[in-house]
């Protein structure tokens, strides 16, 4: 807490909108647009590659989490104060940190995947500032976040040969997809049948659980999605994320929408078809995932062929 305790005497309303700004990099809606950018219009197995490397590293800070149960800086100690902005999103229990994990594999993932100095820096600094915000902003520990780092680094670095050798062996890819969907499932199971202390069902603790369990069920449609898009992928669309410019920016925005749509959309429907709220929130980030993974790309040859008309004229 002693460097919680530094941190908190040299804040100021400058930095206090500065680091809240840093802080959204870690944010599960960051990691879900760069992630679908990035597939649509760079390379679909860098996308792969951070998605999975964000959703097997989710599914392990979730587990801990609930494994250790260890309260936020300003709960253990009631003379601390953070900034009240953070707040809101500061949910849950806190060892470890979820932005900082969620940061440091999207942004260490690039890093890894590509070569440009420019963009390495740029990536490294945000995995350096984003668990730096989340300390200065007072809703971890430095325990939190070293931890976090060190789970995020290891999957960036174990998991980026695997999906390189993966680009030209389908069999590789399935074995990656289908040990990440059994570390999920075993994360369920955990989050279902583990005996948890009495005090993790009471008022103020409960919805640390229910956070667990539809982190839980989400995972899971998410990759049992990736699973179909990657199978229609390499069997039908084989699609090329390459366009012109003001085409990328065309197939993001739309696609973006339509993603937006089913997440928001379908969410009433499939609860009330399904009965039971987290069943069908799996079947909704499922929906998600195929209509902009597998679905949505087949309209990709179209944005190609702008390019090239354009290039013609």
């Amino acid at each position: 807490m002693s460097f919680l305790y530094f941190l908190e005497g040299i804040r100021n309303s400058v930095l206090d909108a500065l680091f809240s700004v840093i802080t959204i990099c870690g944010e599960e809606t960051v990691f879900m647009a760069v992630g679908m950018i990035i597939f649509w219009c760079f390379s679909k197995y860098q996308g792969y590659y951070l998605l999975c490397t964000g959703f097997v590293g989710t599914a392990i800070n979730q587990f801990l989490k609930m494994l250790c149960r260890v309260p936020r800086p300003w709960v253990k100690d009631p003379n601390f104060t953070i900034v009240e902005s953070a707040r809101e999103a500061a949910t849950g229990y806190s060892f470890p940190s979820g932005h900082t994990q969620t940061s440091v594999g999207l942004f260490g993932g690039i890093a890894r995947w590509n070569k440009g100095k420019v963009l390495r820096g740029i990536m490294i600094a945000l995995c350096v500032l984003v668990p730096l915000s989340r300390m200065y902003l007072g809703v971890h520990t430095p325990a939190d976040v070293c931890v976090s780092l060190g789970i995020a680094f290891f999957l960036v670095f174990a998991l980026y040969p695997l999906f390189r050798k993966a680009e030209k062996s389908p069999v590789i890819m399935y074995a990656i997809l289908s040990a990440i969907t059994v570390v999920v499932i075993l994360f369920l199971c955990f989050v279902s049948l583990y005996p948890f202390p009495a005090d993790v069902y009471a008022e103020a603790n409960v919805h640390n659980l229910n956070s667990a369990e539809k982190n839980a069920f989400t995972l899971l449609g998410c990759l049992v999605g990736l699973i179909v898009i990657y199978t229609v992928d390499i069997k039908f669309t084989h699609f090329d994320t390459k366009a012109v410019w003001w085409a990328q920016i065309i197939k993001v925005v739309i696609g973006i929408g339509l993603v937006l749509a089913v997440k928001e959309g379908m969410r009433s429907p499939l609860e009330a078809i399904i009965g039971h709220e987290l069943i069908a929130r799996a079947v909704r980030y499922f929906l998600m995932v195929v209509v902009g993974g597998g679905l949505w790309p087949m309209s990709f040859k179209y944005f190609a062929r702008l390019g090239k008309k354009q290039e013609v004229k």
